[in-house]
């Protein structure tokens, strides 16, 4: 089994509806996002997947939530922009995005720092 990793980052506002505490208030976050792919086959010069294009995919994701406020934007207007959230949020994204990888390769889970310390995972 073989993985690649790609990291990014951005940065965005958000208040965490619900919650009993000071995440409630308004506040940003310099997030980090790594997503992860892996697969049992390479393609035909030795890549799982092309870096360059994963990265591309993030990127046109991450011009969709960079430098906003999240609650005001889908599909965070109506459910949390918790970290766990957006995890899931880059999942789906990218998955629905991504072509182009060698039969078999997938993506594993998806990485989303909300500080250097703190983070969540969606394994699917």
């Amino acid at each position: 089994m073989f993985q690649v990793s790609v990291d990014e980052s951005f940065s965005a506002g958000h208040a965490l509806r619900g919650y009993k505490g000071k995440c409630e208030n308004p506040h940003g976050h310099n997030y980090k996002v790594r997503i992860t792919i892996e697969g049992a086959a390479l393609d035909s010069i030795g890549l799982l997947h092309d870096f360059t294009h994963l990265k591309r995919v993030m990127r046109e994701i991450i011009g969709g939530v960079d430098h906003i406020y999240l609650n005001d934007h889908a599909p965070f207007d109506t459910i949390n922009p918790s970290a766990e959230n957006l995890a899931k949020y880059f999942f789906d994204e990218t998955t629905r995005q991504l072509n182009a990888a060698p039969e078999g390769a997938r993506i594993s889970c998806v990485t989303v720092w909300e500080t250097d310390t703190t983070s969540a995972t969606y394994w699917p």
